[in-house]
């Protein structure tokens, strides 16, 4: 991967899930954990929730409803963030996450979380990863009614926060989110290699991607000397 252009960024976009946050806790919780709820409290086998989940989880991929805890809780009868709460200690940073924060911020980067998760997952993770203080702004997908798949989100972030497109570099693990964002006009644009850290690296197809965060301090200007986390 080339050098960033830190010369023309002023404003850094950050995913939490998969970006900043290990994408495994995410993974379990979905595919593994949930499952085995769902199925001891519909009388299912694991394979008869597991598959009944998946459907659903199709159904509403990319959409609102996919990120919204409300929505689950609703729709299978069970208390999705209590049943988060149960395995948060699966919750992690990706390696290097706060240096490169820390180094962000000190070089004069604007910095904003952009997620699709629901402000209860945003708090949960906050509370096991306290991100905040490096972030002006965490916006989750919520607070706009549209996921960052539809550009009409970028659109009101951009009107939001006085956004230049042109001078914001998103980092993002979905394909997806990239390519609305790219439609909208966001200039420079990074997909993660691996977002799970239990699963093999993924093909971030035509996006050039990070695996590690040092790499991307070349050219920031700012020695990245802050303890190892």
């Amino acid at each position: 991967m080339s050098l960033l252009p830190w010369q023309y960024i002023n404003t850094v976009l950050l995913d939490m899930d998969g970006t900043l946050l290990d994408l495994h806790f995410d993974n379990y919780f979905w595919l593994e954990y949930l499952p085995a709820c769902y199925a001891k409290q519909q009388g299912m086998t694991l394979s008869e929730a597991t598959g009944y989940l998946h459907g659903l989880f199709r159904q509403h991929g990319g959409t609102l409803n996919w990120y919204c805890t409300d929505f689950w809780s609703a729709k299978l009868s069970l208390p999705i963030v209590k049943l988060k709460q149960q395995v948060a200690e699966r919750i992690a940073a990706r390696e290097g996450t706060l240096n490169f924060l820390t180094a962000l911020q000190r070089a004069g980067k604007r910095l904003i979380l952009a997620t699709n998760a629901h402000s209860d997952s945003l708090h949960l993770k906050m509370q096991r990863v306290p991100l905040d203080a490096y972030f002006e702004r965490m916006i989750s997908s919520h607070h706009y009614g549209y996921p960052k798949e539809d550009a009409r989100f970028w659109t009101a972030l951009s009107e939001d926060l006085k956004l230049n497109p042109a001078r914001c570099l998103l980092i993002d693990d979905s394909l997806a989110v990239l390519r609305s964002a790219r439609r909208f006009g966001i200039l420079h644009l990074l997909a993660v290699k691996q977002p799970d850290s239990q699963l093999p690296p993924k093909d971030t197809e035509e996006f050039a991607a990070v695996h590690d965060w040092p790499p991307l301090l070349r050219g920031l200007g700012i020695k990245d000397d802050a303890p190892a986390q």
